[in-house]
């Protein structure tokens, strides 16, 4: 079959249509409901609004854990040029959008890959809809799917580079990889650099056996500059986090853990690996509710666990009980569903082992076992420990079962190149038809066993199970049970599908076309009922809803009316310290974010855990908001706050994070500061004597600015209920440089002369500043040379057809 225009242009369109149509409640003009999206409104308020405002980037927010960066949260003023293009290219409706976009990324990978446009056309249908998307584009993990649609032409082009045409290759691996880095989404794109290191190290085994050195050096030599041009594109944003997870709960602890350790970078192993994949769970891949769908999965009303609640709840609480019952049972300590690539796909992928020839199967056959093998985590920690130990910036991610998106990108390119196999008749009939049966025998066999005997798949339960009662337990695993039947049963007639299409293939019983689209009838039939599983049209709310997602409380009305710019709440009728609705409307103690600042976590841990009001005064806690007698939230004045800035009289020496933390559990904060070794030097010998008319009062307040009249008789030392992040911060007085030291494990300190003077600190981060001139040249060059290379091929396409 000849690949042309038309066959790109109704693939297009199709793909328009089938990501609207998942989503269709979009067309209405609703939006999806999704948790993690609602806390990024409130983690992002203040930022927004200071962007709206003044049309400058608020680089830090007071609103959450009482002063963080806003590099992870929300900064798009970068200078980076591929902005625009990601903008354009996700113009629609979330999450139809990025599913759309990852239908035609695999699209474009696979036309690369040399397939077939009508079978890329069926290969896009099985990567886009393989349940995982559908499960984080649910919780919002936008820049996540975006991230992961991308994953396809980044490594195509790099296919492109080695295999095909050098300046082409590059030209497309550049575009987008720097699209993909500028999503900002590290995780996937560090599991995007494994793909292309072990297609690399393929490649570099084909170079050494057929001697072949020259085109290997300028194809790596070429990859190497481009993407060093597509990372510095965005590299205001890299550079930004970067020296920010330094400072994170991503860079590890000072403080001695109970072996009297310190974990100073990275997270410890048991954070990393807590989202662990279990071994046997890996079977999900392939039968989806093999460890029992979701941890609040929606049951049919037949099921056993429906009809006992019948008996026992009104039909309305029956009902919602039944929106979300245990079905879970696996390793993980809660999950919103399975990672499913396909049987269908899956038994593909198996025959490719069989019938494809060359080094492109070892490499995906490779970086599946790899990602699966990770994916498990403590369940193969001997492999795990050595990735955490030595493999550089492994130990600064979590949920380890994430990198089952290499397998998610490599099962279906497989399977969609041994379609191209057949139709190309570069397998011969006796090796074909082993193949076929030999696949059909393990995976159509291994999904009948477990319809016929689920009982081999374990007992059907979990740890969490001892909260039921017994009777409602028994009909909880009877349903569990009859789930991994059924869909194993399923998963068995999808296979038994794809086996007889497959033979209807090459024996031509059915033309290429017809194949294709009866493959991607199959992908859909698969795949699409599982998706729904986990993302329905019952998630989606009204739109008016969706933008307003915060409802103030009469105790966040009462405090809004202070009129004060610059004072902190902490809301104990929330999960403080993962929920950032109060961050939406006041500068909150607590929040929600995954990279706190890591010395904000250990005070959280060792000091306001334990609800020490002298920590509360220091960090200017004005108000508590507390349930009252009917459970309602209701605001109570803190009178014993210390405001924005005071000043102190005396200071405490400490040596180590240890005793600096420690110091806190007994002090004044009003008269004394705790100043660690490292910045006493800027104190030695200064003794200050208390004036009773000195005064120190904020009179400017901007997220990234704050301006402070002082006025003594004395040098002063003064204290800041501000939070000490360097790199970033600069302190002027009177316009003049000065040094300001930390305190009181977190606060901000400096020496204030004697007499009347203006005090300012600036958030100035040189990784933001330095970096939009440096992405901003970046992405010029890459673009200039994309559309060069652009250039020259429609030109030599134009001659060669002339």
């Amino acid at each position: 079959m000849k690949s042309n225009y038309t066959t790109h242009l109704i693939a297009f369109i199709t793909f328009v249509i089938l990501s609207y149509a998942y989503f269709s409640p979009v067309l209405e003009g609703k939006k999806l409901e999704m948790s993690d999206v609602v806390q990024y409104k409130g983690m992002a308020k203040e930022i927004k609004d200071y962007r709206a405002a003044t049309g400058k980037e608020a680089l830090w927010t007071n609103n959450m854990f009482s002063g963080m960066p806003a590099f992870l949260i929300s900064v798009e003023q970068t200078n980076n040029l591929f902005d625009k293009i990601y903008n354009f290219s996700i113009k629609g409706e979330f999450p139809a959008n990025l599913l759309l976009i990852s239908l035609i990324g695999f699209y474009i990978a696979l036309l690369i890959f040399g397939v077939d446009a009508w079978f890329a056309f069926a290969g896009a249908i099985a990567f886009a809809f393989t349940s995982y998307f559908f499960i984080i584009s649910g919780a919002g993990h936008a820049t996540k799917a975006a991230a992961i649609a991308l994953m396809a032409p980044v490594v195509a082009g790099m296919y492109m580079t080695y295999r095909k045409k050098l300046f082409a290759g590059l030209a497309i691996t550049g575009f987008f990889l720097a699209i993909q880095v500028r999503v900002n989404h590290p995780q996937i794109i560090f599991y995007t650099m494994f793909i292309l290191i072990f297609f690399g190290l393929f490649e570099l085994y084909q170079t050494i056996i057929n001697r072949s050195w020259t085109r290997f050096i300028k194809a790596t030599g070429g990859l190497l500059i481009i993407a060093c041009l597509a990372i510095a594109s965005s590299i205001t944003s890299l550079w930004s986090v970067y020296d920010y997870s330094k400072f994170s709960t991503r860079g590890g602890s000072e403080l001695s853990d109970s072996t009297g350790n310190t974990t100073s970078s990275g997270l410890s192993k048991d954070y990393i690996t807590d989202w662990s994949y279990g071994i046997g769970e890996t079977f999900t891949l392939l039968i989806p509710s093999f460890k029992g769908s979701s941890s609040h999965a929606l049951v049919s009303k037949d099921s056993k666990s429906y009809k006992l609640l019948s008996q026992s709840y009104s039909p309305q609480q029956a009902e919602q009980y039944r929106k979300a019952m245990p079905m879970y049972f696996g390793a993980l300590p809660f999950t919103s569903g399975p990672v499913y690539l396909g049987a269908s796909v899956l038994f593909l992928f198996l025959l490719g082992l069989f019938i494809v020839r060359g080094r492109i199967k070892w490499w995906l056959l490779s970086i599946t076992l790899f990602s699966i093998f990770l994916a498990w985590g403590r369940n193969m920690m001997f492999l795990t420990d050595i990735f955490i130990d030595y493999f550089p910036y492994y130990n600064k991610f979590r949920t380890v079962a994430m990198i089952l998106v290499i397998a998610n990108f490599a099962v279906p390119l497989l399977a969609i190149v041994s379609l191209n196999t057949i139709i190309r008749k570069e397998v011969d009939k006796i090796k074909f038809m082993k193949a076929l049966k030999y696949s059909f025998i393990t995976l159509g066999g291994l999904s009948l066993l477990f319809a016929i005997i689920p009982g081999i798949a374990g007992d059907f339960s979990s740890s969490a199970d001892a909260n039921y009662p017994q009777q409602l337990l028994d009909a909880i695993l009877a349903d569990r049970k009859s789930m991994l039947q059924s869909d194993a049963l399923r998963s068995f007639i999808m296979i038994a599908i794809a086996a007889g299409l497959s033979w209807a293939l090459f024996s031509n019983k059915i033309k290429s076309r017809t194949a294709a689209l009866l493959f991607a009838l199959l992908f859909l039939i698969d795949l699409w009922p599982v998706a729904k599983r986990f993302l329905n049209n019952d998630q989606f709310i009204t739109k008016r809803n969706y933008e307003n997602p915060f409802t103030p409380s009469q105790a966040d009305e009462y405090i809004l009316q202070d009129k004060d710019p610059n004072f902190r709440v902490l809301n104990v009728t929330v999960n403080t310290f993962n929920d950032a609705s109060t961050s939406y409307y006041h500068k909150s103690i607590g929040g929600y974010h995954a990279a706190k600042m890591r010395r904000y976590q250990d005070l959280i841990e060792r000091q306001i855990s334990k609800n020490n009001i002298s920590v509360f005064n220091m960090l200017n806690t004005k108000y508590f908001i507390v349930p009252g007698q009917d459970k309602q939230p209701v605001p109570q004045r803190n009178p014993s706050a210390l405001g924005n800035a005071w000043f102190v009289y005396n200071y405490k020496t400490v040596t180590g994070a240890d005793a600096e933390i420690d110091a806190l559990t007994n002090f004044n904060p009003a008269e004394e500061a705790i100043v660690e070794e490292h910045f006493v030097n800027s104190l030695k010998g200064k003794t200050f004597t208390k004036d009773s008319l000195a005064s120190i009062v904020l009179t400017e307040y901007a997220p990234g600015k704050l301006a402070y009249n002082s006025k003594c008789t004395s040098e002063q030392l003064a204290v800041f209920s501000e939070i000490y992040y360097q790199p970033g911060w600069n302190a002027f007085i009177d316009g003049k440089a000065s040094e300001h030291i930390r305190v009181n494990y977190v606060l901000r300190a400096m020496l204030i002369p004697a007499g009347e003077h203006k005090i300012e600190f600036r958030f100035e981060p040189q990784s933001y500043y330095t970096g939009r001139k440096i992405a901003l040249a970046s992405s010029l060059l890459l673009l200039i040379f994309c559309a060069g290379v652009a250039a020259y091929e429609y030109k030599s396409s134009k001659y060669k057809k002339s």
